[in-house]
């Protein structure tokens, strides 16, 4: 049995979730991660501990030029000193060129039930990869099994989904016969999927499964080649993720080098020269603003990105304003506000927020944001665990250099103790007041656990502020509170103007962070926090070409 026939079921609820948006998840984390087996997150903590100081020898690329690995643990603050083969750009580019005739002749439906066969394999790996994860993002160890792990393999079979579902959009041969009186035209015609080329996957350092397996598997379905370029701090993670692949690969009597990791070091970096390779064709990107720009300016290439944004919340009026502080303390707590979808800027009007027949001050929301992001970070059972470790050591230089900025602070950021990791880089969320007219400091992304509470003449002045942070800067979700409907309207009709997505009310176990796979477009593509979405078709479309041909018959 093929893999296809075998995984054709799995497709089919995949597709059939893409068109219902319902909650649909292949790969679940409910009830308990112990539903991948009893023992499975201690095994998983010893095969992450093994690979720790040695060669990842399990990719089948053979013949490195040598072997590179500049892992850190924010945990620990020591080096992994895992090291990965890594190759010469053109050895990467050559293999991958000698696949790319093999891999585009496979069916789309052959080339599928590869790929969901990896995610089954890959299954049994989850705690491996979540350990993997913990110590090169720094997520806390449930996120980092959930966002490594199941979620992004949901994300991956989404993105294999619609590609296998789109290039069965059209059939692939007809007779086409158009009467002309006494005779007829009669052609054969035929439709090809033709995949446009090389792919290249440019990961984070704090999502590497995650925002890089959707672009991977898109480009795979569609018969496109891939090249995975991690980042040099986040490699572990999606290189267990590559390494399954292969195998699959080579088990199918396919060359592993489809798909290939391509790793580099901080101090000398591949990125630009395999983007600026005229065979590269595909790019996928998740990170800065400035670098994305570059990609997006790139001649002869279709590109998919991921920046960065600012993202807003707007506060008019709620039911029971404790809630909602609880909900927005969790969400800046969770993984330090490193996460592309956390809240920054909280637009509070002047004349405060009504909830009943009161109205809560700016003032008054301030001290109970700051003393609900308090009640987390000190409880020895949640803090540590929700806020996991800061991973990149300048974003504990941007958090010093907004205690700086003018304005008052409600909540300073701090350092606390895991008593798992006593040298866990951690940095506690702040919280700054400042007023509308201080556009110079919240007109810019502020990365990391660093909260702006933006004083508006009204509600009126709230929206329009999100909208144009929206517009100029980018903002990948923006969340809502109101009981006015006329007010949420307007909200919603402003913001979508603005291409962001709104959430609006949230107060119990759903955070303005989280996406879901099969239901949530992640990023819209409309504004400049990126120009993709996952998984919408656009996304998968543009990664092949639809190529007509026609047969006179006599």
């Amino acid at each position: 049995m093929s893999y296809y026939q075998q995984h054709k079921d799995t497709l089919n609820r995949a597709v059939e979730a893409i068109h219902q948006r319902t909650f649909y998840a292949q790969y679940p984390e409910y009830p308990s991660p112990k539903i991948y087996g009893e023992t499975a997150d201690a095994d998983g903590r010893t095969k992450f501990r093994n690979l720790v100081g040695k060669k990842f020898t399990e990719l089948l690329q053979e013949h490195p030029s040598t072997w590179v690995g500049q892992e850190e643990s924010p945990y620990m603050q020591e080096p992994l000193n895992i090291q990965y083969p890594q190759f010469s750009n053109d050895v990467l580019i050559s293999r991958a060129l000698e696949t790319f005739h093999q891999w585009r002749k496979i069916t789309p439906e052959e080339r599928a039930g590869i790929l969901v066969e990896s995610l089954e394999r890959i299954k049994s790996r989850f705690f491996e990869v979540a350990y993997a994860t913990m110590h090169t993002t720094g997520q806390g160890y449930m996120m980092s099994f959930q966002a490594s792990g199941p979620h992004a393999a949901d994300r991956a079979l989404e993105a294999i989904g619609s590609g296998l579902e789109e290039q069965q959009r059209f059939p692939q041969k007809v007779n086409w016969k158009k009467p002309m009186g006494k005779y007829q035209i009669h052609l054969e015609k035929e439709w090809r999927v033709i995949p446009k080329g090389i792919s290249l996957v440019i990961g984070c350092s704090t999502f590497p499964t995650w925002n890089s397996v959707p672009g991977i598997y898109a480009s795979l379905v569609t018969g496109n080649p891939v090249l995975v370029k991690p980042h040099p701090g986040a490699i572990l993670p999606i290189a267990i993720f590559v390494s399954e692949i292969q195998k699959v690969l080579q088990e199918t009597g396919l060359d592993p080098n489809i798909c290939q990791l391509a790793v580099d070091t901080f101090e000398k970096t591949c990125t630009v020269a395999l983007a600026e390779h005229q065979e590269v064709k595909l790019i996928d990107f998740t990170g800065n603003s400035e670098f994305g720009n570059f990609l997006e300016g790139l001649s002869g290439k279709t590109v998919f990105t991921e920046k960065t944004g600012v993202n807003s919340v707007i506060l008019d009026s709620v039911t029971d304003i404790d809630k909602v502080a609880q909900n927005l303390a969790f969400s800046v707590v969770l993984y330090s506000g490193q996460m592309c979808t956390a809240p920054q800027n909280i637009y509070i009007p002047e004349s405060g927020i009504k909830m009943g027949d009161k109205s809560i001050s700016p003032n008054q929301f301030a001290e109970k944001l700051s003393e609900a992001i308090n009640g987390i970070v000190d409880n020895p059972k949640a803090g540590p665990f929700v806020l996991g470790a800061i991973q990149n050591k300048n974003t504990c230089n941007r958090i010093e250099d907004a205690q700086k900025l003018n304005g008052k602070i409600w909540l300073a950021s701090r350092s606390i103790e895991n008593p798992m990791f006593k040298n866990a880089r951690i940095a506690t969320p702040m919280v700054l007041q400042i007023g509308a007219d201080q556009k110079e400091i919240y007109s810019k992304e502020l990365f990391g656990p660093i909260i702006l509470l933006i004083k508006t003449k009204n509600v009126e002045q709230s929206i329009a502020l999100a909208k144009e942070q929206a517009e100029t800067n980018g903002a990948i979700s923006c969340g809502a509170y109101t009981i006015d409907e006329e007010i949420k309207e307007k909200i919603a009709d402003q913001m979508s103007l603005a291409y962001t997505p709104v959430s609006f009310n949230l107060t119990g176990g759903v955070y303005l962070n989280q996406h879901a796979g099969f239901s949530d477009f992640h990023v819209t593509g409309g504004n400049p926090a990126g120009n993709a979405s996952f998984t919408n078709p656009e996304f998968v479309i543009k990664r092949f070409t639809w190529v007509g041909l026609r047969d006179c018959v006599s």
